[in-house]
């Protein structure tokens, strides 16, 4: 099964890991939905319990998610296995746990120690493997300070190593300068991803864990013109007769046959271009159900794609799409 290591740390973890975003349910920034519509905490513990048996062994969070939920349910599952497995959370929304509203930012150095205390709790844990400021866009002139308190942290064993989850090259690397830095999450898949971001990931030692790495379900093929998402979902104002999401579709008919190829399915394949794309990227698609946690892993037996089927990709994305990965 194929593994990756976790930049700096060393540590090796699974190809893929599960990104958590979706199992905290709804939530909300001022009236716009920022989840992925209702969830069932069953399916959700169900779904963690198949990852674990499957091999998974990387998981990432926020505390923001559900606004703590996501991170509480993460607890009820892998707090007995803590050993086990490698966790990643993150810091810097300001929330309301039982309004499930959003309401500001911080990475002030005691917001900073408040929500690593808070997150530990949820978690039902001592340390957090990787710890992630979740701000995207923080000022650059602050972000010493941020080092400065999380380097302060790893001191104190609340945290093991810490990254940055932005799409700026300037950021990520702004950030490699932290001794314990190991990793700058990023959003990257066929269709979208800052490539000089991934450069310093790759020249700073670090892994790029890929969000978004199915392109929010869009790279699973499960979408046509007509569908339609509810309105406490985050995609809920996607149009797929007009505009990007519509590029995208009609780009994903025309790359369909290399993605599925070797008896992959298009998820698999879309998980597969990224292992090909580089060698520290660690995708985590998001998930509900213990079937999609079952398809995501299978790919990680199959492992990348070949030079051949990744040259083909490029030449049919710049046909396609005007885009050339």
């Amino acid at each position: 099964m194929l593994q990756r290591t976790l930049g700096r740390s060393g540590i090796e973890v699974s190809g893929l890991g599960l990104g958590c975003w979706a199992i905290g349910g709804p939530f909300w920034r001022g009236n716009q939905p920022v989840g992925w519509g209702e969830v069932d905490d069953n399916q959700s513990r169900a779904a963690l319990e198949r990852a674990l048996e499957l091999g998974v062994t990387f998981f990432d969070t926020s505390d923001v998610y559900g606004c703590g939920h996501s991170e509480r349910i993460l607890g009820q599952v892998l707090a007995e296995r803590r050993k086990q497995v490698v966790i990643a959370t993150k810091f810097g929304n300001i929330f309301d746990e039982q309004t499930r509203r959003i309401t500001g930012a911080s990475a002030e150095p005691t917001h900073i120690r408040r929500a690593c205390e808070a997150s530990l709790r949820r978690l039902r844990s001592e340390y957090i493997d990787l710890y992630q400021l979740h701000i995207g866009n923080y000022d650059l002139a602050r972000v010493d300070e941020v080092l400065e308190t999380l380097e302060e942290l790893v001191d104190e064993g609340k945290i093991r190593w810490y990254g940055w989850s932005t799409d700026d090259p300037a950021r990520a690397e702004a950030f490699s300068r932290g001794p314990h830095c190991a990793a700058i999450q990023q959003r990257f898949n066929l269709f979208e991803g800052n490539a000089q971001t991934l450069a310093v990931c790759e020249e700073a030692g670090l892994a790029s864990v890929v969000r978004g790495p199915l392109a929010q379900g869009l790279l699973t093929g499960k979408f046509n013109e007509d569908s339609t998402l509810p309105s406490d979902d985050v995609r809920h104002s996607w149009d797929f007769h007009q505009g990007e999401q519509a590029k995208r579709l009609q780009a994903l008919g025309a790359i369909r046959e290399v993605l599925s190829a070797d008896k992959r399915t298009l998820a698999q394949g879309a998980l597969a271009w990224l292992w090909a794309r580089s060698k520290v990227t660690i995708p985590i698609p998001g998930f509900k159900r213990v079937e999609q946690v079952e398809e995501n892993a299978a790919a990680m037996w199959s492992g990348a794609l070949s030079s051949d089927q990744m040259a083909e990709l490029d030449e049919l994305m710049a046909e396609a799409y005007g885009r050339q990965r």
